[in-house]
């Protein structure tokens, strides 16, 4: 039976007479027995991956670059038309780059076979890959790293990071395999010439601490930090954020993480930056006492989602920036919405979440002034937003 895809949902997937297919483009015509196309889209293109049929981690590579950004800037404007905003995304900025910085690979092993990869899409099967081509050159070996450590310690999930003088890997494994197999992870480290690994969130070997420049600070990276997926992507971020902020004399960076926006800020603002982070937030505040040419910049540690920066301590703030996890920043934008604060920018990579908190604010006396997208994230359902508010 042919089934013709009526549209795409959010996650990329195409729709069709209620049933759900990947890989495909509105107006194709599907066997829906075999998921193959029986009628191609003139939109579909030759995809640049290999794998990109089996595995999950790309949904979007075989789609012209027109409709795909259209696409992509669409799923922002219909997040806000369900909370009765109306507005209009500027641009979807291509943050690619050089491609991702960083990645988490599934390892499995299975009668003495090792192997490395992704999960299939809608599925828990492994797709074994040997290369991933929308990965940054310094993880072109990423897979081959993780399926080394695999064979070490059987099933985990390994996590590679590129900093600016290495790799850092970071993986979950078993405790006692783990304990079993230390002095011979030590050597692997090493051998692949890593910068330092530790599993479980327990240090096992280090020959130098993972490091990244940020404007004028240099952050030496806790294990497991958070870094925007690309460095182009992180750069696109900053610009709009400093540009949203224009003449600011002191700013609250929220949910600042290591401090991406928070240095860049301080070269022009005084900056208070505050995270739950307690690691990431101790190193933003060494590289702070490192840095010159700053502005003050304080570090605090603070769970924001328990805990919001209240209204009346907003008071003294000219410009707040908040960049959420997912689910977005709920408590601390109701204490926004309160506030006095002149300028709000809203950085934030989840639609949904992005259009209550924008809700929220705009009932409490905000107008939106400027909405961009950011697609590092490429060839996937993802993007970042960058939104000013002012009063």
């Amino acid at each position: 039976m042919n089934v013709v895809i009526e549209h795409l949902n959010w996650r990329g997937e195409g729709v069709g007479e209620g049933q759900i297919f990947c890989n495909v483009l509105a107006g194709e015509t599907i066997d829906s027995t075999t998921g193959h196309v029986v009628r191609a889209s003139p939109e579909r293109i030759a995809t640049f991956c290999k794998y990109f049929e089996k595995c999950g981690g790309c949904q979007l590579q075989h789609w012209q670059a027109d409709p795909y950004q259209r696409w992509k800037k669409n799923l922002i404007t219909t997040a806000l038309v369900k909370r009765g905003i109306e507005a209009t995304v500027s641009q979807l900025i291509d943050a690619h780059g050089t491609g991702r910085r960083r990645v988490s690979l599934h390892v499995r092993r299975k009668d003495g076979v090792v192997t490395a990869g992704f999960m299939a899409a809608r599925s828990h099967e492994l797709v074994d890959i040997d290369q991933c081509p929308v990965l940054a050159p310094a993880l072109a070996n990423a897979t081959d790293i993780a399926r080394k450590f695999g064979a070490k310690l059987g099933d985990c999930d390994v996590s590679l990071t590129t900093a600016d003088n290495g790799l850092d890997v970071s993986i979950k494994a078993e405790r006692k395999i783990a304990d079993e197999q230390m002095p011979k992870l030590a050597a692997l480290v090493s051998e692949l010439n890593l910068l330092r690994l530790t599993i479980n969130g327990d240090m096992v070997a280090t020959h130098g601490v993972p490091a990244i420049a940020i404007g004028r600070g240099l952050v030496q990276l806790p294990p497991g930090s958070f870094l925007q997926a690309t460095k182009l992507g992180e750069e696109a971020l900053a610009s709009l954020v400093l540009a949203s902020l224009g003449k600011s004399k002191f700013v609250a960076d929220l949910f600042c993480g290591i401090g991406p926006f928070a240095f860049r800020i301080a070269e022009q603002a005084k900056v208070l930056a505050v995270d739950s982070d307690k690691p990431a937030i101790a190193a933003l505040a060494q590289a702070v006492r490192l840095g010159t040419g700053l502005k003050p910049l304080k570090a605090e540690v603070r769970d924001l989602m328990r805990e919001p920066v209240v209204a009346i301590e907003l008071k003294e703030f000219d410009a707040v920036v908040f960049d959420p996890p997912r689910a977005g920043a709920e408590a601390q934008a109701r204490q926004l919405a309160k506030s006095s604060v002149k300028t709000v920018v809203a950085v934030s990579c989840d639609p949904a979440s992005f259009a209550r908190d924008a809700e929220i604010l705009m009932n409490g006396g905000y107008k939106l002034k400027s909405l961009t997208a950011v697609d590092q994230f490429k060839y996937t359902s993802h993007v970042e937003i960058v939104a000013a508010f002012s009063r």
